[in-house]
């Protein structure tokens, strides 16, 4: 899933490929890509795009013409920048293309989905803040006024594991299952570690590592092209999707806990003082 850093990475590509550029064909070809009909989608068609936001891992392209086209690119989403749209209108199937936006240049991306699970959204709105997901975000863990008193105090009242109150868009925009787990083995925290029982020493580093690892991230992909960006995340990725390698900090092995639909990467050398977290999925299926 695209999270933070990559996003923040597509806003910048988008800016400099999209803005002064005119939208002249918005062609949806899985009709469930589409979370709004009014205003319609051929809305955006004929403006030009004067700016790129980011809210979170949404995109807003905004027009000059007022609407805008917000996307979250879910779990299995991604953006292909194409110089050279193909000719012709693509025909909707069962491929992984959801949705073409044209310029008229003759550039523009594809917005494709992998999987049977279509969760991508498109939304043209007046407003980002008519966006449900949009409406409902936390700060952003980038933005100049987050700071440690800040975290503290989204953390207070808290009464669940840090890592699921790390991935809480509500609480905090940007971080998803990846970096969540970066975080936690910079800050050397168990992701099951009750959020009610930080010191102020551990919600520094908490702090630290959180500013640390996303501003890392987003300096690696910063000025990559689009197709390149899911290659460099995952090289940058110190225990997430590494389950049996050894970790770059002491050399444990790297182990897994698995959920229903995900999973999670940890040490517990650095993490859980050495202590290997019940699997939960294993230990459903052997009752």
């Amino acid at each position: 899933m695209p999270e933070l850093p990559e996003v923040e990475a597509l806003k910048d590509f988008l800016t400099e490929h999209l803005v002064g550029h005119e939208i002249v064909r918005v062609l949806p070809v899985a009709i469930s890509v589409l979370k709004t009909y009014d205003p319609p989608v051929t809305a955006v068609e004929g403006q030009e795009v004067v700016a790129v936001h980011r809210y979170g891992k949404f995109l807003d392209l905004e027009t000059d013409g007022g609407p805008r086209l917000v996307t979250h690119l879910a779990r299995a989403g991604w953006l292909h920048w194409k110089d050279r749209l193909p000719d012709g209108v693509p025909r909707p199937g069962k491929g992984p293309l959801a949705l073409r936006v044209a310029l008229e240049t003759g550039a523009g991306f594809d917005l494709t989905e992998a999987g049977t699970q279509k969760r991508l959204a498109v939304y043209v709105v007046g407003d980002p803040q008519e966006v449900p997901g949009v409406a409902r975000l936390g700060p952003d863990p980038l933005a100049d006024d987050f700071d440690e008193a800040r975290l503290a105090a989204l953390l207070t009242g808290e009464r669940r594991q840090i890592k699921g109150a790390l991935r809480d868009q509500s609480l905090i925009a940007g971080v998803g299952n990846a970096y969540s787990d970066e975080i936690l083995h910079a800050a050397r925290m168990s992701p099951f570690k009750p959020t009610s029982t930080l010191t102020p020493e551990e919600t520094r580093s908490l702090y630290e590592a959180l500013r640390s690892t996303l501003t890392e991230a987003v300096e690696r992909s910063r000025g990559l092209a689009a197709g390149r960006l899911k290659a460099e995340k995952k090289s940058g990725l110190r225990v997430h999707g590494r389950t049996g390698e050894a970790c770059p900090v002491c050399g444990d092995t790297i182990r897994e806990v698995s959920f229903s639909d995900s999973s999670l990467q940890y040490c517990p050398t650095c993490q859980t003082g050495g202590k290997p977290l019940a699997d939960r999925r294993m230990s459903r299926l052997l009752k």
